[in-house]
């Protein structure tokens, strides 16, 4: 009986025989049970290195080693990892009076002795179950590296964590310290100061501003993370959401005498989504622009339309990024340079709400920087809508239509009511007829009513999960033609299986990109 893995080079067998015609012979025998072998290398340092690779297994005749060679074998045996126990089965003819199968037996740990002669299928079945416990040995290791992995992953959270308290510390200590010290002040004003006391008033005011957003950003990323945080959804004209991002972010870029430059198109650039968050989104890009760029240096802020998103670049020659910390600018309490002395302000949260705000109006953010000292590009892109801005989002003119796509019935079925609604309306401009669900029997039972073309289906639903939801559309002959597209935050190859074995014609992975919607559709 062969076993699945023999055929993998960890799992080879090496092989010591005392003729070439002895090696032949049990290489054939091994081949026929289904294991791969190899002879042992006869030159002791080519040996120590054959044993330094990944092997399954030594199988050999106590005939066929000399003194230097049985030292070799013992020495690259004794030499493996800590996990490893390299399973020998030895032949021999005399177990009592042979010298090398004494010498083993003292030496190993993972010995098995078979007295000569010996039966093919007595030796087959020897080596067979020491490749068994070889690759528990792998299995093992396997674990091993992975535990080491995620104690790594929870001492680097642990070590970002304790920074992150320290910052937070020290970000809510700027603007109360001022606060303090204004208190202080004002109490020790004689009333014919008021202009004194204006003056300080504002000071109090703008520090406390900064507190309520350092407080709503943390709350907004809670909320996010608990799927909470609810959107107000209308038709935006996206030169609007710059101009009240530049307005909210004026004290920062002025305080740093910022060159601005704001390049914005004369045509509306319409999207729909929540212009308060939209506004944030930029806010939030131009204030670390502003936070990682030289006082008097340039920023530029550039509006326009590609295909169907709106994009928004800000660029600047600040301090870079280098290439490793592309993506990771984007974790929740991740910075550039996370040193004390060189702190600009800001706990690592500011980038993280941008990608997640952003993911829920259906768009993408990128970082781009050539590197350290070399300025950086942030890219966003949203979904566009029509043109006209005298229709609302429910009567836009039907774009499926216009392109020849067949007007299809849809199901969106997810349980973060945002990310389905705003899903619905997208797809709801294009012509579609769409339906909603928000949890697994919901949508078996609005599919039974709404008898959809399409369903878009979340994985991880309440109560029954999308894996259900699928098996159980499947397994009714009504929806054998019914297109079903999974929807995920994993797309690893173990959740596209299982969505594919329960039913499911396409995986997609959140945030989904409407193109890719539309691309299915089309086959429709």
């Amino acid at each position: 009986m062969a076993i699945e893995t023999a055929c993998d080079e960890a799992m080879r067998v090496l092989i010591a025989a005392p003729t070439r015609r002895d090696l032949d012979v049990t290489m054939q025998l091994l081949r026929k049970a289904g294991v791969e072998s190899i002879p042992l290398e006869r030159e002791p340092a080519a040996m120590l290195q054959q044993l330094r690779t990944e092997v399954g297994a030594v199988l050999l005749a106590d005939a066929s080693l000399d003194v230097r060679r049985m030292d070799a074998l013992l020495a690259g045996l004794h030499g493996q990892p800590a996990w490893s126990d390299v399973p020998v089965v030895m032949l021999t003819r005399d177990r009592e009076r042979s010298p090398s199968a004494a010498r083993m037996v003292a030496a190993l740990t993972n010995l098995t002795l078979l007295d000569l002669p010996v039966s093919t299928a007595s030796m087959v079945s020897a080596v067979l179950a020491a490749l068994r416990a070889r690759r528990r040995q792998y299995d093992i290791r396997d674990q091993l590296v992975a535990q080491r992995e995620a104690e790594q992953a929870l001492r680097e959270a642990d070590r970002r964590k304790d920074e992150f308290i320290a910052t937070l510390a020290h970000e809510l200590r700027n603007p109360l310290a001022p606060i303090r010290t204004g208190l202080q002040a004002l109490a020790r004003l004689p009333a014919s100061e008021q202009a004194q006391a204006v003056r300080v008033r504002q000071m109090m005011e703008r520090q406390l501003r900064l507190l309520v957003k350092l407080i709503d950003d943390l709350l907004d990323v809670s909320r996010i993370s608990a799927g909470k945080l609810r959107l107000e959804r209308e038709r935006v004209d996206m030169r609007g959401v710059i101009k009240a991002a530049l307005e909210s972010s004026g004290p920062v870029l002025d305080a740093g005498s910022h060159e601005l430059h704001v390049d914005l198109p004369g045509s509306p650039v319409w999207v729909l989504g929540d212009p308060t968050r939209l506004s944030q989104i930029v806010g939030n890009l131009l204030t670390n622009a502003a936070k990682y760029t030289a006082a008097g240096s340039s920023i530029r802020v550039v509006l326009g339309a590609e295909g169907s998103d709106a994009v928004v670049r800000v660029v600047d020659n600040g301090v870079g990024i280098p290439p490793e910390m592309l993506e990771r600018v984007f974790d929740l309490f991740s910075q550039v340079d996370n040193t004390l002395d060189r702190a600009q302000g800001g706990v690592g949260i500011g980038l993280s709400l941008v990608r997640q705000l952003v993911g829920l109006h259906g768009g993408s953010v990128v970082a781009e920087s050539p590197g350290l000292g070399k300025g950086s590009t942030f890219t966003v892109r949203i979904p566009t809508i029509g043109s006209d801005p005298a229709k609302s989002s429910s009567t836009l003119a039907p774009s499926a239509a216009a392109a020849g796509m067949r007007r299809l019935r849809v199901l969106v079925v997810d349980d973060n009511a945002d990310a389905a609604d705003t899903l619905v309306m997208l797809l709801g401009a294009s012509g579609h007829e769409m339906r909603t669900a928000y949890n697994g029997v919901a949508a078996l039972r609005m599919a039974h009513e709404f008898r959809p073309d399409v369903v878009l289906c979340d994985i991880g639903l309440p109560r029954v999960d999308g894996y259900t939801v699928a098996a159980r559309l499947r397994s009714d002959p009504q929806f054998a033609s019914t297109m079903l597209i999974s929807v995920s935050g994993w797309g690893t190859d173990e959740v596209q299986r299982r969505a594919r074995d329960a039913g499911f014609d396409f995986h997609l992975v959140k945030p989904v990109d409407l193109d890719s919607v539309n691309r299915i559709l089309e086959r429709l």
